[in-house]
């Protein structure tokens, strides 16, 4: 006998990441900017495809509060919060907005740099090697546009 989950889809996905964060560009109006995001289908905004994909897109998250409360139990309060210090510090030093960053010291402190991954190989095409209008992009992260 097969039972199913019949709780609600927003309480399977409490844990989740926003769906803001994935790349959706909104304009001034908070509409779909289709110029700068491309096409945006309704489906994949609503719902995840497939009951692992919350999981996978977590698991670095997932991996960081694991590490975080081992070191914590093991180094006392100070230690997880000096990584995550220096987690924010690395994040906010990024390129101009047309250059796409490698984060090589994020990967660095999280141990990824010498890891190979799907990334590595096949290559997110969020990473292409397409330059966009560098006058554009900058107007636009400086809210000009």
């Amino acid at each position: 006998m097969t039972v199913w989950n019949t709780r609600g889809l927003k309480s399977q996905l409490k844990d989740s990441v926003p769906i803001g964060e994935f790349g959706l560009h909104a304009g001034p109006y908070g509409v779909h900017d289709t110029m700068r995001g491309g096409f945006s289908s309704v489906k994949s905004e609503l719902l995840p495809s497939h009951p692992l994909e919350v999981s996978e897109s977590n698991f670095q998250l997932n991996q960081n509060k694991m590490n975080f409360a081992m070191l914590r139990n093991i180094q006392g309060l100070y230690a997880p919060l000096k990584l995550q210090m220096e987690y924010k510090a690395v994040k906010q030093v990024q390129r101009l907005p047309f250059l796409m960053s490698s984060n090589i010291a994020l990967d660095t402190l999280q141990g990824n740099d010498e890891c190979i991954g799907f990334e590595d190989i096949l290559n997110d095409p969020a990473q292409s090697e397409i330059m966009g209008e560098p006058h554009l992009m900058m107007e636009y992260k400086l809210g000009l546009l």
